[in-house]
């Protein structure tokens, strides 16, 4: 099976006035295209910095990430942004719907960026999927925080990803509809061979992913 990600020797080092401060050092892995991973580790360990290198949405200090076998490091910036817009979706513990969007505004926005011809087709279906289609045209403020998160995944599964990031997708839900966001997010996944990668501190999500990884003080324990 191909590698969707490689992760090779990742440091991350932010510059301070009167010192450095190290996020990442030398972390090194691989994801197979359909897998299903888990970042687990304290606050401050360097997850989500970690998630932003693998999108592509930082640059590392050290080291590379290859999407697809494509190096991250050999795109610029509007390159890195084509290829999240093609192959790439996100789903984020805050949501980050717009808020002068409705449901199927905010689903159709990532097609209507990359010039799909029948936008509403596709997220009216999607939204659909995920128990949304009475509620296509309520504004995020109309909706609870399980209906936004469903909303969410919506926007990421409906561009087709060949990986998906979600950054603790479900903090800010309650125990039972963070329940019902995860199987929904593992079924879609199922459904469309996405690849995975979760960063959580749920140990009982993590433990549903094929692959975990523990992050400790920026480094992978073994």
């Amino acid at each position: 099976m191909a590698n969707a990600i490689n992760v090779t020797n990742l440091g991350k080092v932010v510059r301070l006035p009167a010192s450095e401060l190290r996020i990442l050092q030398d972390v090194s892995f691989q994801i197979d295209q359909g897998q299903t991973l888990a970042i687990v580790g304290a606050s401050g360990s360097g997850k989500s910095t970690l998630l932003s290198l693998m999108a592509g949405l930082d640059t590392p200090s050290e080291g590379h990430v290859e999407i697809l076998e494509v190096n991250l490091s050999s795109l610029d910036e509007d390159g890195r942004a084509k290829l999240r817009g093609d192959k790439v979706g996100f789903v984020f513990q805050s949501f980050q719907l717009l808020p002068a969007l409705t449901a199927i505004e905010n689903v159709m926005l990532p097609l209507e960026l990359r010039g799909d011809a029948n936008p509403e087709a596709a997220a009216r279906d999607i939204l659909k999927r995920v128990g949304l289609g009475e509620r296509l045209q309520h504004y995020p403020r109309q909706l609870s925080g399980g209906e936004q998160q469903r909303v969410a995944i919506a926007r990421a599964f409906v561009v087709k990803p060949a990986v998906l990031f979600a950054d603790e997708p479900t903090g800010n839900l309650d125990t039972e509809t963070g329940r019902a966001i995860v199987d929904l997010l593992f079924e879609l996944n199922q459904n469309s061979g996405t690849t995975l990668v979760v960063v959580t501190h749920d140990e009982k999500l993590a433990a549903r992913c094929s692959k975990i990884l523990r992050l400790a003080e920026g480094r992978l324990l073994q």
